[in-house]
């Protein structure tokens, strides 16, 4: 009789050893239990650490309470300005009601996957080029408010979303670089315009300071030539000095002038008297045959 019941208490130490293990389970810190029991949900959540549920009974669902990280597949849409881009972003979602996360949708993370892409095409086709490229904050604020709305009801809070890359066709990227160099050509013929602006005022300034002060502007010439000499391998020209060249031009003025005076009559010098003439004896010699007596004439005065 004793061994019977020593064997009928193993036997129960047995069988509840047996049900304590299939009764208790193990929640982990960043997750929490929803217990089903006969397919009816438990309003109480099981919190991280041992907990215990009737076996064959009580069905537990684990939920992961951190931060989930889920890309979205990249997706081709035409802009409102009609360019065809591809653009993909990345979700940051977490649940904050285990029991809504389990009962409202059957699969929380498919769902808030097949969501993000249909407000990502949503999002483009609402949407210039300009704004994908530069109001990015903007766009991912307006993809949270649509993510958010739905999301609310499945016990999932979206954190964050960002737009992480808009892929251009090769010929809009050409377009843009074409764009962006006028862009910067302009930007540089604009300062370049204002530089000569205020370079024309500075020299107009230093000419009307130099024209009171005409030694300034030799000064400044003298400058220039030793500026130019300390290189040995330039040829110096010199121009005239300002100077010499007004002086040029006062003679010039004033030769036409003399010119259309009228002339003085020459005065004729006073005759005080007959002047003596001294004469000159000539030697007259025979003339040859065949000699003209010019010439023999001519001979005896250069002899005389």
């Amino acid at each position: 009789m004793l061994e019977d019941l020593v064997v009928a208490l193993v036997a129960a130490g047995s069988a509840g050893l047996v049900s304590l293990l299939a009764s208790a389970r193990v929640v982990k810190q960043y997750e929490r239990g929803v217990v089903l029991r006969l397919g009816r949900l438990r309003s109480q959540i099981r919190q991280p650490g041992l907990t215990l549920i009737v076996p064959f009974v009580d069905r537990l669902r684990k939920v992961n309470m951190q931060i989930v990280t889920m890309p979205v597949p990249a997706q081709e849409g035409i802009t409102r300005d009609n360019v065809t881009v591809r653009v993909d972003a990345v979700v940051y979602f977490k649940v904050v009601d285990p029991a809504e996360a389990v009962i409202q949708v059957e699969d929380y993370r498919f769902a808030v996957s097949q969501m993000a892409q249909t407000s990502l095409r949503s999002i483009i086709g609402k949407s210039d080029l300009d704004d994908l490229l530069s109001n990015r904050e903007k766009l991912n604020q307006g993809l949270e408010l649509m993510l958010d709305s739905p999301a609310v009801g499945w016990g999932v809070h979206i954190d964050r979303v960002e737009i992480k890359d808009v892929s251009l066709p090769e010929t809009m990227k050409r377009s843009m670089s074409r764009q962006a160099e006028a862009e910067r050509e302009r930007r540089a013929r604009v300062i370049n315009a204002d530089a000569e602006l205020l370079a024309s005022k500075k020299l107009a300034e230093a000419a009307a300071t130099m024209s009171a002060q005409p030694s300034a502007l030799q000064l400044r010439l003298l400058q220039t030539i030793v500026a130019v000499a300390a290189e040995k391998n330039s040829t110096l020209v010199l121009p005239f000095p300002v100077e010499l060249l007004r002086f040029l031009e006062r003679a010039g003025s004033a030769a036409p002038e003399a010119a259309q005076r009228p002339e003085a009559e020459p005065t004729a010098p006073p005759v005080r008297g007959p002047v003596p003439v001294e004469p000159v004896p000539l030697e007259f010699g025979h003339v040859e045959s065949g000699r003209p007596q010019s010439e023999e004439t001519e001979a005896n005065i250069g002899h005389t």
